[in-house]
């Protein structure tokens, strides 16, 4: 998570949506920089410690911003980084897993290590399904989120891609994507939204 004190801006990690990259880029504009193990703290706890916290300290209550992916590309981006060699022979790695596979165990009651990755859904919204970032972009449309970037931050916004995972095909069967579907209907209900928006949801916060 990267804070933009001057400019009222908070950046969000949602895991695998380019978050790297955009660290990489915009790390040095940031005057608060949450790394490592605190990376990838969610709205609701931005909203509810984070944002409260910063106000208090700095007279200012960043307004969160995050990018979403369509939900099968973010799976499938954790599967194939998950087949990374460093991985092979620990519990965390899906070498030797097919992505139906993956993604049958991701939506399972007990979803073993290598599955156990969380959804956008929860890392974005309260516990009612209320979304708790006030600017949400489709990962899809990084135009416009790097103009949106440009404009607020007032500098030019260069993303480079960074911690690309493996390039490998990972096809999902029409059976498993409409299981997935059903399992995460509120995640694929939101990503939708997003897309019919042109790929940015603005929501002021109260």
């Amino acid at each position: 998570m990267l804070i933009f004190l001057r400019h009222r801006l908070a950046f969000l990690a949602v895991p695998k949506t380019g978050t790297t990259a955009v660290e990489m880029a915009l790390r040095p504009k940031a005057e608060v920089v949450f790394s490592r193990n605190r990376k990838h703290i969610n709205a609701q706890r931005y909203m509810r410690k984070i944002g409260p916290f910063l106000e208090d300290t700095f007279g200012v209550f960043p307004e969160p911003l995050a990018v979403m992916r369509d939900p099968v590309d973010q799976i499938r981006s954790w599967y194939k980084y998950r087949t990374a060699d460093r991985l092979k022979g620990s519990d965390l790695s899906t070498d030797g897993i097919s992505f139906d596979a993956y993604v049958q165990a991701v939506i399972s009651d007990d979803p073993p290590p290598y599955a156990q990755i969380g959804t956008q859904f929860n890392f974005l919204t309260d516990g009612n399904g209320a979304v708790q970032v006030e600017h949400l972009f489709a990962y899809e449309n990084q135009l416009a989120f790097r103009q949106f970037l440009s404009e607020r931050l007032e500098d030019t916004v260069e993303i480079a891609p960074k911690n690309v995972s493996p390039a490998m095909d990972a096809p999902l069967s029409d059976d498993v994507a409409a299981l997935l579907r059903a399992a995460r209907a509120d995640e694929f209900a939101l990503y939708d939204r997003l897309m019919a928006a042109d790929g940015y949801l603005h929501h002021a916060r109260a």
